[in-house]
């Protein structure tokens, strides 16, 4: 893989420079100047109608823009991606999430593997597991069947499952339902269980390596619950707690209650999971990146094979969107690109999501891994040092909700942040408010709040609706802030895979763009590595209590002098 080119030594960067330094934003003047102005700059992807005429963009800037991307060959970074090219370079490894949602026909060999059928072959033990649950074939130890799933995890085998579990509830199959535990505060698993009946609960234990420090915690504690919870029922004969059971009955109970996604079968098998039982995916799939791999089991079991299906092509969709389409057209490459012009040029570092749409009150914290976890690197792919900021810090909530709390920063706050609007035609619950059609009260909102940022309000209009002249000032919008509107027909298992595959190809026009590799995630590692070190001393190791700095040190001793057992 070719060295990356420092965007800051390209031509495009130098004209977006100064033009960024005389720039002067105009949203009323552009769109009275030009009427066609959101013509001109909506685009449809797939299912989504995406318009960026609020943005902050004029025509020189986009075409500089489009400059940059040739100058930094972002089409052919992802060409070298689609066609399983080593792009991740720290990690010497192919990324190929997109090869989780190709049609099985479409032949994909990635140095010397048919990934298309290692894909096909998971996918279709995953979706034979699924239909087993669904249909009350997979018993428990006890002989019946399971109502509740609980996915343990961390990062993206937590965020993804999760995000699109809540997104997708009204495609659940009813008497199904799915928890999941990630943190390895004791609370998070207890508060999960602690109403379930482990006669019907089936764990998934998801972990590439089956050595990932908090979700194997998890597991060993839900194994312990789960024989714990069964002994006491008195399912085996004689035998009232766990510590009277043999290996052969942990065993045989752990083998009906617990699969795993995980390719160490050894270390499953030790666990006591049947590896069987075992769905696996590859060192090309990050975690981040994985919602659409066997990561999604749990999905799989809530939504079905249609649905799951569904949401697969609604990613593939998009991917060949972000493939084919021409940059001036191209809606993952647009959005990228004026990403790169606000943190890059008008000095935003903060972007925030704001779905119209409870299902995704996730989904910000779902792409602030996607995009911090990528985006947050200070060395270029070969090592360089970079000179210029990258990542933004995504963060956001369901509109109305935020309106109420946030939005007011952004309104009239000092700092420029750019919003994702995302909203849908259609409701999923067609409620009425008297006369009123509840859903268009709620939309009513969504359009209003874009136009406002975009528009505002001046001191003269404010002074017109008979406001004293003392408060003028803190009444006046002054507009000119920029957002996106995202919209779809309704929220389906397919958008709602257009959706995430837009913002992972989003994520990776911007890393393209400042030379760095978005697929390795090097930054998580220290403060795994301390943690285990830390450990002893915690414990009330002396000698390596002594070796920590003094605040540590401090921290370590109030823990020591307030721990009441």
């Amino acid at each position: 893989m070719s060295a990356p080119i420092d965007p800051s030594t390209t031509q495009a960067w130098q004209e977006l420079t100064n033009l960024a330094e005389s720039f002067q934003a105009d949203l009323a003047g552009w769109f009275e100047k030009q009427p066609d102005r959101a013509e001109q700059l909506s685009f449809t992807a797939a299912h989504l109608r995406v318009d960026l005429s609020k943005n902050l963009v004029t025509t020189p800037v986009l075409e500089a823009l489009a400059r940059l991307a040739a100058q930094t060959k972002v089409e052919a970074r992802r060409d070298a991606m689609f066609t399983g090219e080593h792009i991740n370079t720290t990690e010497d490894r192919a990324v190929l999430h997109t090869a989780l949602r190709r049609p099985r026909e479409d032949k994909l060999e990635v140095d010397g593997q048919d990934v298309s059928a290692d894909v096909s072959a998971v996918l279709a033990q995953v979706y034979d597991f699924a239909e087993r649950v669904r249909a009350g074939e997979w018993l428990g130890v006890t002989g019946k069947p399971i109502s509740t799933v609980v996915n343990i995890g961390i990062g993206g085998s937590d965020l993804g499952p999760a995000m699109v579990y809540e997104a997708l509830l009204p495609y659940v199959k009813p008497g199904l339902q799915c928890r999941f535990v990630s943190n390895i505060d004791p609370t998070d698993l207890c508060e999960k269980v602690k109403d379930l009946d482990p006669e019907t609960t089936l764990f998934i234990v998801a972990s590439k390596t089956f050595t990932t420090l908090e979700t194997l915690t998890n597991a060993r504690a839900a194994r312990s619950w789960l024989l714990d919870q069964l002994a006491a029922r008195g399912i085996w004969e004689g035998k009232d707690s766990a510590a009277q059971l043999s290996e052969q009955d942990s065993r045989q109970a752990v083998s009906k209650h617990f699969v795993a996604v995980s390719t160490n079968l050894e270390a499953v098998a030790e666990f006591g999971i049947d590896p069987d039982n075992a769905f696996g995916f590859w060192n090309w799939v990050g975690g981040r990146y994985s919602v659409d791999s066997a990561v999604g089991t749990a999905l799989a079991v809530a939504i079905g094979k249609e649905g799951f299906s569904d949401f697969l092509a609604g990613m593939h969709a998009m991917d060949e969107h972000f493939r084919t389409a021409p940059l001036s057209e191209n809606v993952p490459l647009l959005m990228g690109l004026i990403n790169v012009w606000y943190r890059n040029f008008l000095h935003a570092p903060t972007h925030a999501v704001l779905p119209y749409s409870q299902y995704l009150h996730r989904f910000p914290a779902y792409l602030q891994q996607l995009t911090m976890e990528s985006n947050g690197k200070a060395v270029r792919w070969d090592g360089e040092v970079v000179t210029y900021d990258t990542g933004e810090i995504f963060w956001g909530e369901p509109g109305t909700n935020g309106q109420h709390a946030f939005y007011q920063l952004i309104h009239q706050g000092t700092q420029m942040i750019p919003a994702d609007f995302i909203a849908f035609a259609n409701p999923t619950w067609p409620l009425k408010d008297g006369d009123n059609d509840q859903h268009e009260l709620f939309l009513g909102n969504f359009f209003a709040q874009t136009q406002a940022l975009a528009f505002g309000k001046t001191a003269d209009q404010v002074r017109a609706e008979g406001t004293p002249e003392s408060i003028v000032p803190a009444r006046v919008f002054p507009g000119n802030k920029p957002s996106t509107s995202i919209m779809a027909p309704r929220l389906t298992p397919s958008v709602l895979g257009e959706l995430i595959a837009l913002y992972e190809h989003i994520t990776f026009v911007q890393g393209v763009v400042w030379g760095i590799n978005s697929f390795d995630q090097w930054g998580v590692e220290l403060g795994k590595q301390l943690a285990k070190a830390l450990t002893p001393a915690i414990a009330g190791d002396q000698e390596v209590l002594k070796q920590q700095d003094p605040s540590t040190k401090a921290l370590i001793d109030y823990y020591h002098a307030n721990r009441e057992n």
